[in-house]
């Protein structure tokens, strides 16, 4: 059985797009991802600059594009034999596999919110994020780059 979209493909579909062009016009590309908690948060709510109605919105923005894109992963492979983490957005199981029910999972992949969106949008490789420390993933199914990128804009 599919899993229920919570976010609307369009309305999921354009904050991507946002979040891309905001992406494109402050020069903060995957090249530049932040790292960190202080970094995903500069990247999800804005620059410091920014009024804190903009941070709240450009938040928003980088929520319902991390949620859809995590939706977008897991009709693509579905299953649930990795857990996929993108604090403190969203969170989805996906490939199949052997299947967990309670406790941490077998497979676990985590990472901030502008590394898993420049991964869904192919701005990033699963291998220069691995590399970078952005990206951490266990297991014996973490290896998610045959299903990236998710979106091509």
């Amino acid at each position: 059985m599919a899993a229920r979209r919570r976010i609307d493909p369009a309305a999921g579909a354009q904050a991507l797009r946002q979040w891309a062009q905001e992406q494109d016009t402050s020069g903060d590309g995957a090249a530049n991802a932040p790292e960190g908690p202080a970094g995903a948060e500069r990247a999800a709510g804005g620059a410091a600059s920014a009024s804190p109605t903009d941070r709240a919105a450009r938040r928003r923005v980088t929520a319902t594009a991390v949620r859809y894109t995590l939706e977008e992963l897991a009709a693509c492979a579905p299953g649930r034999s990795v857990e996929v983490r993108v604090p403190p957005f969203g969170v989805t199981q996906a490939v199949a596999g052997t299947v967990h029910r309670r406790g941490t999972p077998p497979s676990v992949v985590e990472t901030d919110a502008p590394t898993w969106l420049a991964l869904a949008t192919g701005r990033l490789t699963w291998q220069d994020a691995l590399a970078g420390g952005t990206l951490h993933a266990s297991g014996e199914r973490c290896d998610l780059s045959a299903y990236l990128p998710l979106v091509k804009l």
